[in-house]
């Protein structure tokens, strides 16, 4: 990621990708993502806490809904895990919060 700018992210970071199935399947260029970060305070209404062990982090992190960012694929360079379902519920559930859908 570019240096950050006022309060987006930057620098290398785990994401969570949340872009559907058949998009990720597919030969689009980009994925939507959204930013995880160590940062606990960041755990607001509709950010999901997360254990170390929930997505094979080495921290307990913060899935932060609101920062939701197209990304050339280019720029993943490596998967760690997939979340539980409880977990991928409790993301989709910020989602909507944020996204009001």
């Amino acid at each position: 990621m570019p240096d950050p700018v006022g309060s987006g992210p930057g620098f290398r970071r785990p994401v969570l990708v949340v872009q559907s199935n058949p998009f990720n399947e597919s030969r689009i260029s980009t994925v939507i993502v959204t930013v995880i970060t160590s940062n606990l305070a960041l755990a607001a209404p509709g950010n999901v806490r997360l254990a170390k062990s929930d997505a094979g982090l080495q921290k307990p992190s913060v899935v932060n809904v609101s920062q939701l960012l197209t990304l050339d694929r280019a720029l993943l360079t490596s998967k760690v895990k997939l979340l539980a379902p409880d977990a991928m519920r409790r993301v989709n559930e910020g989602l909507h919060l944020v996204l009001g859908i």
